[in-house]
């Protein structure tokens, strides 16, 4: 007895000085404190920090926290000097019940890199709950003739407390008939019972009351007290006796109300009310009552109320049974509760990024999965997956902590955002799962430099147009996204300064206007380049060119070069006086700045000393005699020629032309025309209608030597030598054309295109461009053709000029001597 108060007194001296000092034991990464229930919201638990080897600076940056596994938040980590810190009110009964060791399991985290600390809290039991009895009056029903020493089980005071805290010792009130004894449960479980001293006498006294003391041993003590009400009664012979002392039973968990449990059986040996037994509970535990019921006539044990083995794996319970008599006896009923795959798995994200950089190294944490299942055994056992495989993974360091991190590269243009679906699943049967959807945000970086849609542009400026107008819009893309994809243009510093400077741009939509006004006789084209940068850090660029051809626009005049235009000084033509009709007299020469159509000139005369004695070429401005002169004929001619060029709004110039009739000078045959060009202009429209009627006629005919040809293949094999071939004698070759084909048919050695003005045909063109030029003499090295198909490329105004400078072609060459079929096509 001495013993065990030394052993009380060693006990009670440890827990309080844990009270006062928290201890701790860190291995392996795991830190325990212990400390006791009950402390106030902002106690200091242990400086973590310190007790796990961590820099405190490195709390805050490496996003420090505590996480609970499937229980409530109790302590907090302060990241500023690393303490761990009461967060809300811990109650040892409430948390752990009647276990003997309360335990909480938490985890310290720290990112970048990811490691986690184990953090145990081993609460203790303080005396902060009273002794309670479940009644607060004990009923007894004894007879008289109840024998000496008979032991009547007594309803245990509940304490909450554990240890020396809980209930340590019984008191009875004083009294002449009975005293208290401490009895012992199967556990160990100390329950009071009340023991006849002394023989009760009805007659005497037929009710007694007495009051018990539960007394805790606590420092102070605390109490809780019940009245006994002891009923003496007539003589009850037989008690009610169990068929066994201990029940042992077992149940699913999640069981349907009205399953039974336990069938209890005692038998009293008495008759009548004497033998008639009731059951009930004498003692229910707050986590049992409301579970379990017991029917009072038959001890049937049946389910009341939703039973879960998370809660409590086992109750036990105090069954009495009574006779009408008022005599009880008591056993024990043991249910073990069987654990069954009710629960799924938790799936809990104690850190998610819910945006990632789509330059992220592969191996970076995007969520902290925590995953646990409240069942046990195979049921308990939880594994992890994700939907996808590819740019994300699981990877696991921690147990029940896995990191999802990224697998690969991530490019936003691809896929701008995932759905990530974690699977966890139990090993129970049927398994059972849970299902979370992490969303992630892919968030851009500028790693796309702009793209123009073509690496050249062209564009047309009209010249003489006002400084500002719109030119041209050159677009690029950008496939990041915000500020990576707004792009800014300008004119690339690279390009020739004043180039640059003719043009301005818009930087936001990139149009182009003009900054000068063009001139398209200064400049015909020039070129920029245009650069396209985004507004990303660092930017990226992109460069077109821009190629910018002026156009012409008739704004210039004709300029006469001869005669020479002075004031007051006109130059003299001298022609003789027996020139015939027809002779060139002189050649009004004029230039125009502008080009193509704006620069062809017509010359006609809009005045003349003497009418209709002169005419001037329409297109080479050349001054003929329509006449032969004749003595009444003036001797000095004034001719004023209007030279007009093309342009949509033409433009003119004047000439003056002053024309002496003179005697004695030579007539020169090379300066008239000896044809009569009055008879051609008369019938100019007859000759274009032969010449076409010609070159359809003779289209018609090469087509079908064409045929012929392929027939004659296909009949027969020329076996012949290239000696019968026709061969143009060396003397018809005209100068320029050399036979390299070896059969004497002709080719042109040098081959230019003129370009020619209607009209041409006549004078100067006769004499240095109308040159026949073949260009394709078909001819077959194997075969005697029956004809050459000589290609004239002539390119005229138009199709009416072309079969009309033709059929003066044809004309010009009645000298030449051709093989047995000759054919000519005009193109245009």
């Amino acid at each position: 007895m001495m013993d065990s108060k030394i052993t009380a007194f060693r006990l009670r001296w440890y827990l309080c000085a844990f009270s006062f000092f928290l201890h701790f034991v860190a291995v392996f990464g795991e830190v325990r404190y212990v400390l006791p229930e009950e402390k106030r919201r902002g106690s200091v638990i242990g400086n973590a920090a310190r007790d796990l080897g961590l820099k405190v600076s490195e709390l805050n940056v490496r996003q420090a926290r505590v996480v609970a596994e499937g229980t409530s938040q109790l302590c907090e980590l302060d990241t500023a000097s690393g303490n761990l810190l009461i967060s809300q009110r811990i109650d040892r009964e409430e948390l752990c019940a009647q276990s003997p060791v309360c335990t909480l399991q938490y985890q310290l985290l720290l990112e970048n890199p990811l490691q986690a600390f184990s953090i145990v809290l081993d609460i203790t039991d303080i005396n902060d709950n009273s002794p309670v009895f479940a009644a607060g009056e004990i009923k007894l029903d004894l007879v008289e003739s109840t024998v000496l020493g008979r032991r009547f089980p007594l309803e245990s005071a509940h304490d909450p407390d554990l240890g020396t805290n809980s209930v340590g010792e019984y008191k009875l009130s004083s009294n002449e008939h009975f005293v208290l004894e401490m009895s012992t449960q199967i556990k160990g479980n100390a329950y009071p019972e009340l023991v006849l001293k002394k023989a009760l006498d009805r007659e005497v006294r037929a009710e007694h009351v007495l009051k018990i003391n539960g007394i805790d041993g606590g420092n102070p003590t605390r109490s809780g007290t019940a009245s006994i009400r002891i009923r003496v009664l007539d003589t009850n012979d037989n008690v009610p006796v169990f068929s066994q002392r201990v029940y042992k039973a077992s149940v699913p968990e999640n069981s349907p109300i009205g399953t039974v449990i336990a069938r209890l059986n005692a038998t009293d040996l008495d008759e009548g009310v004497y033998g008639e037994i009731t059951y009930s509970f004498s003692h229910l535990s707050d986590k049992t009552r409301g579970l379990i019921e017991i029917n009072p006539l038959n001890g049937e044990v049946r389910v009341a109320g939703l039973i879960d083995y998370e809660e409590a794996t086992m109750h036990e319970l105090d069954v009495q049974a009574k006779d009408g008599g008022g005599q009880a006896s008591h056993c024990k009923l043991v249910i073990d509760v069987n654990d069954v795959n009710d629960n799924k798995p938790v799936i809990e994200l104690k850190s998610a990024s819910s945006r990632l950089a789509e330059d992220s190294s592969p191996g970076t944490m995007v969520a902290l999965i925590n995953i646990y299942d409240l069942d046990t055994g195979n049921s308990g056992h939880v594994t992890c997956s994700i939907s996808d495989q590819t740019s994300f993974k699981l990877v696991s360091e921690v147990k029940n902590y896995y990191m999802l991190v990224t697998n690969g590269v991530l490019d936003r243009e691809l896929q701008p955002e995932y759905n990530i679906t974690v699977t966890a699943t139990d090993g129970g049967f049927p398994s059972l799962s849970s299902v979370k959807v992490i969303a992630i945000v892919i968030s851009d970086i500028n790693d796309n430099a702009p793209t123009f849609k073509q690496t050249e542009f062209n564009a047309n400026i009209l010249e003489n147009q006002p400084v500002g107008m719109f030119v041209i819009k050159i677009a690029a893309e950008d496939v990041d996204d915000g500020s990576n994809a707004k792009l800014m243009y300008q004119i690339s510093q690279s390009s020739n300064s004043e180039v640059s400077s003719f043009l301005s741009i818009n930087p936001d939509t990139g149009e182009l206007f003009t900054s000068r006004i063009f001139d398209y006789e200064q400049s015909v084209h020039f070129q920029i380049k245009v650069t396209a940068q985004d507004k990303g850090s660092p930017p990226l660029t992109a460069t077109c060119t821009l190629n910018i051809f002026i156009r012409d626009q008739n704004d210039n005049t004709p300029v006469v070069l001869y005669p020479v235009q002075t004031p007051g000084l006109i130059a003299e033509d001298m022609v003789s006086v027996e020139a015939p009709r027809g002779y060139l007299v002189t050649k009004v020469v004029a230039v125009d700045a502008d080009s193509g159509h704006n620069a062809w000139l017509s010359y006609r005369i809009i005045k003349a000393t003497q009418p209709n004695l002169f005419m001037v070429e329409i297109h080479s401005g050349e001054i003929r005699t329509l006449r032969p002169f004749m003595e009444d004929d003036e001797s000095k001619h004034t001719v004023i020629v209007l030279v007009t060029d093309n342009g949509p709004e033409s433009l003119s110039a004047t000439a003056t032309v002053s024309i002496l009739l003179g005697n004695g000078l030579p007539v020169l045959s090379e300066l008239f025309e000896f044809a009569n060009e009055s008879r051609e202009s008369d019938n100019l429209t007859l000759y274009l209608i032969i010449a076409l009627s010609a070159v359809s006629s003779l289209l018609i005919l090469l087509i079908s030597g064409v045929f012929y040809f392929k027939l004659c293949r296909r009949s027969y094999t020329y076996r012949s030598t290239t000696d019968s071939l026709p061969v143009f004698p060396s003397t018809y070759y005209p100068q320029n054309f050399a036979d390299i084909s070896r059969y004497g048919t002709l080719l042109k050695d040098d081959r230019f295109d003129p370009f020619m003005t209607a009209g041409s045909w006549r004078g100067d063109f006769l004499k240095n461009f109308l040159k026949c030029k073949f260009e394709n003499v078909i001819s077959h090295q194997n075969q005697n053709p029956s004809f050459i198909f000589i290609v004239l490329k002539l390119p005229f105004a138009n199709m009416q000029l072309a079969a009309y400078n033709f059929f003066v072609f044809l004309r010009k060459l009645k000298h030449l001597r051709f093989s047995s079929g000759c054919a000519f096509s005009v193109l245009s």
